[in-house]
């Protein structure tokens, strides 16, 4: 692949191995930003970010996140505000507002990525005491936690052996056959 937007996408991957370096405020704004861009349903916008640095703010999230391998440096929430989908009447069984914290966290992974540092999603941990550790308004929910430092330089396997995919393996012309 020649063109650097695809090159990124190819090459990004999922890092549970992470060395304690603290990550740069400008990478971090730089990462933000790029969450910010992120396609959204009827761009209401509707996530926030929550941005942890605190060790013992991100152990305690740790201990209520069995999915979470990394011992990340810098932990983002994303959370989706549920006055924002309120004030513009949007019924709150629509799961655009799922989407867009998918396409924020895809989005901010490439963007971390470009910048040369390591990132994985957790989805796995508890979102009660989540919203108790971060004092979180009653609005928001925690949907999703974006980990981000530099990459250990240990072996990054994947959790399973996979048998290499291409996108025909997962793909279908116009109906199935």
């Amino acid at each position: 692949m020649s063109n650097q937007v695809l090159q990124n996408i190819r090459t990004r991957r999922v890092i549970r191995h992470m060395t304690n370096e603290p990550v740069k405020r400008e990478q971090l704004e730089q990462v933000l930003e790029a969450g910010r861009w992120a396609p959204t349903g009827g761009n209401l916008r509707p996530h926030r970010f929550v941005v942890v640095q605190n060790p013992t703010t991100r152990r305690l999230i740790r201990m209520v996140s069995p999915g979470m391998f990394q011992k990340a440096p810098v932990l983002i929430l994303i959370c989706i505000n549920w006055d924002v989908v309120r004030q513009h009447k949007v019924p709150e069984h629509d799961r655009s507002f799922y989407i867009d914290v998918g396409t924020a966290a895809q989005t901010m992974m490439l963007a971390a990525h470009a910048l040369g540092l390591a990132s994985g999603p957790v989805t796995s941990f508890s979102q009660a005491a989540v919203r108790v550790i971060l004092n979180l308004p009653e609005s928001f929910s925690p949907e999703m936690f974006i980990c981000i430092g530099h990459a250990a330089k240990v072996d990054q396997t994947g959790m399973r052996a996979w048998k290499k995919i291409t996108w025909q393996d997962l793909t279908y012309w116009e109906r199935f056959p």
